[in-house]
């Protein structure tokens, strides 16, 4: 009998593998395509990496200003994905051998519950004690007219093209549809972006929000916020789209549009019903604190179970699940997650946002710092953007709030003020290096009382 069946192999169930086997755990973990799941294979990864050839395209556009020259800028997007695929391929290469040094046997297949003890892939059939479910998540359809003619993607099926579309565009203004964006627009493609949301990215703080809004439209993309897309259908030259807006209707053509709006749980092939799991109204799997789900060894974590739906809260989750089978009581830190955004610039957030302060009826001050105040963002012509901090009356820092160069490496040490609850004064005696980028978060903390070094007096 197996200690631990786990039915995913992404950033929840192979780091979940991986922590169980230092517990001393028999596991078998089943992913039926790629190991590294989603993130690896189609998110995170890949998107990553063309998000670093559009950064050195952006860098050598404005390599003039630095008094460098070269001659005629480039871009072969064939050569690009051939690089992302072979990093991807490396990367799977070694979660593969970590499984192995780890002693986790890796089965390719579907898996099927059969009951809260038995897992069946293929024709063979695993006797276990524990089962995790981390089988992640897939791109949500719309219900829009037209979704399903030639040229109309989503996020997995754009990372595959070859070539860059003249016209580009993206139905949601998240995260997936922000960053596809930016990347595409310093590719070469015209971009427009239609969110049915009044802003975007709703859930930051509203302020960081408008910011991007302003980034955006300066680096010629276009952006229609409150505007939803009613219908899509084939045009002479590509593709035609409708959309209502607040007091117009909008009718744009496009060689490619991106539909990036929302992510549905992979549960298909489970047989939950059967086993009698019980799902949310959306389909995700319900568990309480320990990631148990209402069957008795029956575990489920990551993009499944809904909640952030990020890869590192996945991977915490299922450390934190397999520890519990353990004997190990641990949860985890949601209320000090952080999340980063990679569009041009970097945007990145922990804790609360002002409106979720002002929701809970906190009393808070805010600390604000922009980059164009910082000497290392001038150094490096990064100057967009800024570092807002907020905290509550007893000078607790509650949220972290970046929008700006290197914004994804700076938030770490935003996320360590807000887990472990520090303060003002716990910040104002910690040297930073100078000249460094996180000079800013310092200076936008000291800017709650009023003392940041490098900006104009408030005014009394």
């Amino acid at each position: 009998m197996k200690d631990l069946v786990i039915i995913g192999g992404g950033p929840g169930g192979y780091v979940a593998a991986i922590r169980a086997a230092q517990l001393g755990m028999d596991i078998t973990l089943i992913e039926r395509e790629s190991l590294g799941g989603t993130c690896l294979n189609r998110g995170c990864i890949p998107t990553k990496t063309y998000q670093y050839n559009a950064k050195v395209l952006h860098a050598m556009r404005k390599c003039k200003e630095s008094g460098i020259t070269v001659g005629d800028i480039q871009f072969d997007i064939k050569q690009a994905k051939a690089r992302k695929d072979a990093i991807v391929a490396n990367l799977v290469t070694g979660i593969k051998k970590l499984l192995e040094q780890n002693r986790v046997e890796v089965l390719n297949g579907e898996a099927e519950l059969i009951n809260n003890r038995n897992v069946k892939v293929g024709e063979r059939l695993i006797n276990t004690r524990n089962i995790l479910i981390a089988s992640g998540s897939k791109p949500a359809g719309l219900p829009i007219e037209g979704t399903v003619i030639p040229g109309v993607l989503n996020s997995d099926e754009i990372l595959e093209l070859n070539y860059v579309p003249p016209r580009l565009v993206i139905i949601g203004g998240g995260v997936i549809g922000l960053e596809f964006a930016s990347i595409f627009n310093l590719f070469g493609s015209a971009v427009t972006v239609i969110e049915s949301e009044s802003r975007l990215l709703n859930l930051l703080d509203s302020e960081i929000s408008r910011r991007m809004m302003v980034y955006l439209k300066k680096a010629g993309i276009a952006v229609y916020t409150g505007t939803l897309v009613q219908q899509i259908t084939a045009a002479e030259n590509g593709l035609k789209l409708i959309a209502r807006g607040k007091k117009d209707t909008l009718e744009t053509e496009a060689d490619i549009i991106l539909l990036a709006a929302g992510r549905q749980p992979v549960t298909d092939s489970l047989n939950l019903d059967r086993v009698g799991v019980e799902l949310t109204e959306r389909g995700f799997i319900k568990t309480d604190r320990h990631y148990q789900t209402n069957i008795q060894g029956i575990y489920a974590i990551g993009d499944v179970i809904g909640g952030k739906m990020l890869a590192h809260v996945a991977s915490e989750e299922g450390i934190a699940a397999v520890e519990h089978m353990g004997g190990i009581d641990r949860s985890v830190a949601y209320a000090s997650v952080p999340s980063c955004i990679f569009t041009f610039p970097e945007v990145a957030s922990v804790g609360m946002s002002e409106e979720e302060a002002q929701e809970k009826n906190i009393e808070y001050k805010t600390g604000k710092f922009l980059f164009a105040a910082n000497s290392k963002a001038v150094t490096m012509g990064e100057t967009d953007g800024m570092v807002k901090v907020i905290a509550d009356q007893d000078e607790r820092i509650i949220g972290v709030h970046i929008i700006g160069p290197n914004a994804s490496d700076l938030i770490l040490e935003g996320t360590l003020l807000v887990k472990n609850h520090m303060g003002v004064s716990d910040l104002l005696d910690t040297i930073h290096p100078h000249p460094t980028l996180g000079e800013a978060v310092m200076e936008a903390v000291r800017d709650i009382r009023g003392e940041a070094i490098h900006l104009s007096p408030k005014q009394k």
